[in-house]
């Protein structure tokens, strides 16, 4: 950080350092940071090289606009669009000439969380919304906390908060909108603690609330294309780079990084090999990289960051 603001802090990139020695930046090549945030990473990159070009995305107006005023000092380097990291290879550019590398900081930034208004956190009386583009018509969290059925809630509270009372979550929830609908973060907590029978501790909320989120968002999906898409995307010897905050997210990285490592990925028992018979990289990190202490000190949010990264052939 090149002083004390509170500014400064506020978006401090989660293992600005180790992601910065991974892209291993050389002269003009073109960048994406698909989940651009505060602007933290994609300031980084454009300090480490006086001569690489960013493509800043994502699917957050506000977001962007504050990653306008960050980069500002930058602005003949780097290019910005509003879409969903699965889309940002749609654009001209990359489809025309490719990627010398890339990068997705997964789940939401320190601006959103502060936002009560976008309902991210569990603060009380944030409205029940979580919807990273607030432009795009979809259901909000309210939504499916009001239609979804007991057996889809519990399967998505076991799966993706990996709640042990999911079932008892679900059916308070569908119990208690009989009477009175979702509307605020205040309305999920009490049903959490009507589940669990006491007060529900933060690790518990920070759980449930981020499941809620990721499928509103249908992160998993898109994280899903956007793999394959930004891969296909690379030039030879790009990285990719993967920051996420959630086992199952971490888990998609992981198997996309190994299969891509893979010289075969038939099927056991086929006699012969069908498929494209060589590997398409490297993976560069065995084991997913975490922030210091020293990090996590600073920045609470880089806690649960996995960072992994792949190198393309």
């Amino acid at each position: 950080m090149d002083n004390g603001s509170t500014d400064e802090r506020y978006h401090e990139p989660v293992m600005g350092r180790e992601v910065m020695d991974l892209l291993d930046l050389d002269g003009d090549g073109l960048y994406l940071d698909g989940t651009v945030g505060g602007g933290g990473h994609a300031r980084l990159l454009l300090e480490r090289s006086g001569a690489c070009r960013v493509l800043a995305v994502d699917r957050d107006s506000a977001a962007l606009a504050h990653a306008r005023r960050v980069l500002e000092p930058h602005r003949d380097r780097v290019r910005f669009l509003q879409a969903r990291f699965d889309r940002a290879v749609d654009d001209v550019e990359v489809r025309d000439r490719g990627l010398d590398g890339a990068l997705l900081d997964l789940g939401v930034s320190s601006q959103q969380l502060d936002a009560d208004d976008r309902g991210f956190t569990y603060r009380f009386g944030a409205p029940l919304d979580m919807r990273m583009d607030l432009s795009e018509p979809g259901q909000t969290a309210a939504d499916v906390l009001a239609y979804e059925s007991e057996d889809e809630l519990a399967h998505l509270f076991r799966e993706l908060a990996e709640e042990p009372r999911a079932r008892k979550l679900a059916r308070q929830i569908v119990r208690r909108r009989m009477t009175t609908p979702f509307r605020i973060s205040d309305d999920l907590v009490a049903a959490l603690a009507a589940a669990v029978g006491r007060a529900p501790t933060h690790q518990e909320k920070a759980r449930v609330f981020q499941a809620l989120r990721i499928r509103v968002n249908q992160e998993l999906e898109s994280l899903s294309i956007a793999l394959d898409g930004i891969r296909r995307a690379l030039l030879p010897g790009a990285v990719f780079a993967v920051i996420s905050y959630h086992s199952l997210e971490d888990r998609s990285v992981k198997h996309a990084f190994r299969d891509w490592s893979r010289d075969c990925v038939c099927p056991p028992g086929l006699p012969v090999c069908r498929c494209r018979g060589k590997a398409l990289g490297e993976t560069l990190t065995r084991r997913p990289i975490v922030a210091s202490p020293e990090e996590v000190a600073r920045n609470p949010r880089a806690r649960s960051a996995h960072l992994r990264a792949w190198r393309a052939a």
